[in-house]
């Protein structure tokens, strides 16, 4: 961006007379910061020759390398390795360093979505230990479904887990909540799923009945992620 030598001149009066900063000077001009620090001469790259060694030069690549192996290891464990190398300087230029380079896990990124009221119910299950009926014992379970939008939430006991028993909870759970909801969101069960490749998913034919009966859409959660309903495990 080209400037005038008016712009220019009252660059360096703002700067230097009245102290303005290069932001200030920036945004009152309306020019780039940029075009501010060229006319100040800010900003400029250093000479090899002015730019001073630091004491932890030397071992930077040591602690990169190090860092990059064991990502969780204490600036005071890497103080002492660099210690015994040679290394003179402070703990606290060590940590300086170290809080700048050391890798930072790797976040997996979420998309928050709110629901409309009567989309979505999720529908889960929670292993909660063992009855005894005659002749031994069964495992009990606890169904529980939870409308996404009010969080409103319905549960009962049961003790197996065929596609019938899912089918029974599900009609007594739209009944207690008053009414269905679009879609039924399952975490991929193996009652619920006969087959899936990729996106491609053969629900079971008793749930695809009873879906049909009551109008509403099954879904499943994506591959390896849990869809957070409280009270859902």
């Amino acid at each position: 961006m080209k400037t005038t030598p008016e712009v220019e001149a009252e660059i360096v009066r703002l700067h230097y007379a009245e102290h303005w900063p290069v932001g200030t000077i920036a945004t009152q001009l309306a020019v780039h910061a940029d075009v501010v620090r060229r006319v100040l001469g800010l900003g400029e790259p250093r000479a090899p020759s002015q730019m001073r060694p630091r004491i932890i030069d030397p071992y930077r690549s040591f602690i990169d390398d190090t860092l990059g192996r064991y990502p969780k290891l204490l600036a005071t464990r890497l103080y002492d390795m660099v210690r015994e190398r040679g290394y003179r300087g402070a703990v606290r230029t060590l940590r300086e360093y170290v809080a700048l380079v050391r890798p930072r896990p790797k976040r997996e990124a979420y998309l928050v979505t709110e629901t409309l009221p009567g989309e979505q119910a999720q529908v889960d299950w929670a292993y909660v230990g063992k009855v005894a009926v005659p002749g031994g014992e069964r495992g009990l379970w606890v169904f529980v479904m939870v409308l996404a939008h009010s969080r409103a939430m319905w549960g009962e006991l049961v003790i197996d887990l065929t596609v019938h028993s899912l089918c029974r909870s599900l009609v007594r759970g739209a009944a207690a909540l008053g009414g269905a909801p679009r879609q039924w969101l399952f975490d991929n069960p193996k009652i619920v799923v006969l087959e899936r490749v990729g996106t491609a998913v053969r629900f079971h034919p008793t749930l695809l009945a009873l879906c049909a009966a009551m109008r509403v859409e099954p879904k499943l959660c994506a591959v390896r992620h849990r869809y957070g309903a409280r009270g859902s495990t």
